[in-house]
């Protein structure tokens, strides 16, 4: 790909902009994996529950960067699917933590295996030398992110 004038005038050759669409177009193939029984919205609270434990409403709409009233919302629909429960919170009475059920870890560990079966296939059609340059990509990349 010729990277157009506009991209030839940042400097980078155009590779940021080139970056930011192969990883969204990535990204979006990867999120086509998902089960349709919850939204992405949904998958991401399941996802944060999965990694991090139960947690407040409050902690998750922060994590989300969504509002209270919306997590509210999104809680409730996962809750009416099987994918959460609420308990009372320990120490404050007044709220809630949200937790996952055995059918939200089950889902969570499915579009999971369904996304890496996906990116395996592809990655099984690259030479060595390919998947180590990607593996070398891979490292650069979390370095970027992390910053």
């Amino acid at each position: 790909m010729v990277p157009s004038r506009r991209q030839q005038n940042r400097g980078d050759g155009g590779l940021a902009a080139r970056l930011r669409v192969t990883l969204l177009r990535t990204s979006r193939r990867l999120r086509a994996e998902r089960s349709n029984a919850v939204s992405e919205a949904q998958g991401a609270v399941l996802g944060s529950l999965f990694n991090q434990g139960p947690q407040s409403p409050t902690a998750l709409a922060e994590r989300e960067h969504v509002s209270a009233p919306t997590m509210t919302r999104t809680i409730q629909t996962l809750v009416e699917l099987g994918m959460v429960t609420k308990a009372p919170h320990p120490q404050d009475k007044r709220q809630v933590i949200v937790s996952l059920t055995e059918g939200g870890e089950q889902h969570i560990i499915a579009t999971r295996r369904r996304r890496d079966q996906w990116l395996s296939r592809r990655l099984a059609s690259l030479t060595p030398a390919e998947r180590q340059t990607l593996s070398d990509a891979e490292e650069i990349m979390r370095r970027i992110y992390t910053q």
